[in-house]
């Protein structure tokens, strides 16, 4: 009788390993319908939509933080801020993507980013409550985006009160899907 019950525990604790691998890995994620654009965010708050090509992005259903994107663009990166203006990021930090998002490598990313190869810009500021869309482009066309916790995300998640610089929880109106 013994040995039924530990079979049968070590069973269902397979089976919950597994559905909770599933569900962290691939069960919360989905390519992102439609065609995407890529936009910069300017200081006065205006966004320039921008050409991108060969997008491959996901996102997840589950948190605003579940977007990553790969892409090629045509961007002379060394004008920008002269003339596109940016938001550029001093500590931008790529989030981990799932293992099967094979163009998407936060720890190389991140490389290129400390090593100035690549530079991050602001995307798009608050694309939901809390939250900034993040872009790091190369010199020779390469891009990634990604979705970090902005000051207001901090403060709201950490339960510090989050002041007027952010906008009013209640009326939010988030970003409208497809914009990188």
């Amino acid at each position: 009788m013994g040995k039924f019950a530990v079979i049968a525990i070590l069973v269902t604790s397979l089976l919950v390993g597994g559905g909770i691998w599933y569900a962290q890995t691939r069960g919360y994620y989905a390519p992102a319908d439609g065609p995407v654009t890529l936009t910069l965010a300017s200081p006065d708050g205006a966004l320039t939509t921008l050409p991108a090509q060969n997008v491959e992005a996901i996102i997840s259903n589950a948190s605003p933080l579940g977007f990553r994107a790969c892409f090629q663009h045509l961007l002379d990166v060394s004008t920008l801020g002269e003339e596109i203006p940016v938001i550029l990021r001093t500590d931008p930090g790529p989030t981990i993507a799932p293992d099967w998002f094979d163009c998407y490598d936060a720890g190389y990313v991140g490389e290129l980013l400390i090593s100035g190869e690549a530079v991050a810009y602001t995307a798009y500021p608050n694309v939901a409550y809390g939250v900034d869309r993040v872009v790091a482009l190369t010199g020779d066309g390469r891009g990634w985006a990604w979705n970090e916790l902005n000051d207001c995300g901090r403060k709201a998640y950490d339960g510090t009160p989050v002041g007027e610089a952010c906008p009013d929880r209640e009326t939010y109106e988030p970003l409208i899907e497809g914009s990188l």
